[in-house]
């Protein structure tokens, strides 16, 4: 039985890249959904997957996040994984589809959640925009900000895996791509440009089609403008994606005990440490080092977690 994906948003489910790719489970923001039909829904995945990896944007509303520590906190679960990203919108959607192609595969969950900031590594993301002037979430130079205001100057900014910006234009220097053999994503906004098929396919020697996805709703504030064309380059393949996520080694959480690869557990977060102290008893996996334990209510917090009756909506 593959382990269930779920997302915080649906601008985050991409179309699957073949029939065998799992769809993925959208969770409806708190605003829309009472406290107690999030916990159904959320028994209802645990009862048919075993395990869910729950992907939400670092950028979600606070009160996403809130919902989430309140489910898993209340559902005393520790079969719930909460995994954060950085990337952009366009970029975490490609991050989900390639969670959903390895959810079909032999990988335990554990190794399925830690997995995801392994290939965030692989995920070239980034946007065309037409002025940099409200960017906050990659380093902007006073200089891109003044040439921010010059009529009709166009910007490339890669946001991972290494922030980069430069002036499109004559003599402008290139983003650094990707070493390896990549597909290309688009997602068109207000702006008017073909500069990622024209000008970044050949550099960064994509070899197949550019395909092309609706702009998420998020895009425009995440990368504070709407004129903007989003992408990412990605690994397409899965047995490329298989092979990668293999060759890591793999180790056992010393606190909940779930398989992990990296330096840190998909489910609990706690971080790996060679010869560290035995795993807790039952009753208190997953809560997290250094965590006050209580009577109820603390299973699968993880480390520095928030207490779940601070967090209810």
């Amino acid at each position: 039985m593959p382990t269930a994906i779920a997302v915080t948003s649906a601008d985050l489910v991409l179309p699957p890249t073949d029939p065998g790719t799992p769809q993925a489970a959208v969770l409806p923001p708190p605003e829309t959904r009472p406290l107690d039909a999030s916990l159904a829904d959320m028994q209802q995945l645990l009862a048919r997957y075993g395990h869910v990896v729950v992907v939400c944007p670092t950028s979600a509303p606070t009160a996403v996040e809130h919902r989430l520590h309140a489910v898993r906190a209340l559902l005393e679960s520790d079969r719930i994984a909460l995994v954060r990203t950085d990337l952009p919108p366009l970029g975490a959607a490609v991050l989900v589809r390639q969670l959903r192609q390895l959810a079909g595969c032999d990988f335990s969950p554990g190794v399925l959640a830690s997995a995801a900031r392994l290939l965030a590594h692989y995920i070239y993301a980034g946007a065309v925009l037409g002025s940099v002037s409200r960017l906050d979430r990659v380093p902007v130079s006073l200089g891109s900000h003044l040439k921010s205001w010059l009529p009709g100057a166009h910007f490339a900014v890669l946001a991972g895996p290494t922030p980069q910006i430069v002036r499109v234009g004559t003599g402008e220097t290139a983003l650094a791509g990707p070493e390896f053999a990549t597909e290309l994503l688009l997602a068109r906004g207000q702006l008017q440009t073909d500069w990622p098929t024209t000008a970044l396919v050949p550099r960064w020697r994509i070899p197949g089609p550019v395909h092309e996805a609706p702009l998420p709703a998020s895009s425009p504030g995440w990368w504070g403008t709407g004129k903007l064309v989003e992408f990412a380059a990605y690994l397409p393949d899965l047995p490329v994606l298989h092979q990668l996520v293999s060759s890591v080694r793999r180790e056992t959480c010393h606190w909940c005990g779930m398989e992990l690869i990296g330096d840190r557990c998909g489910f609990c977060a706690a971080p790996l440490t060679v010869g560290g102290p035995p795993p807790p008893g039952p009753g208190s996996r997953a809560l997290g080092p250094g965590a006050q334990a209580g009577a109820h209510g603390t299973r699968a917090l993880g480390p520095g977690a928030h207490a779940a009756r601070a967090t209810l909506p």
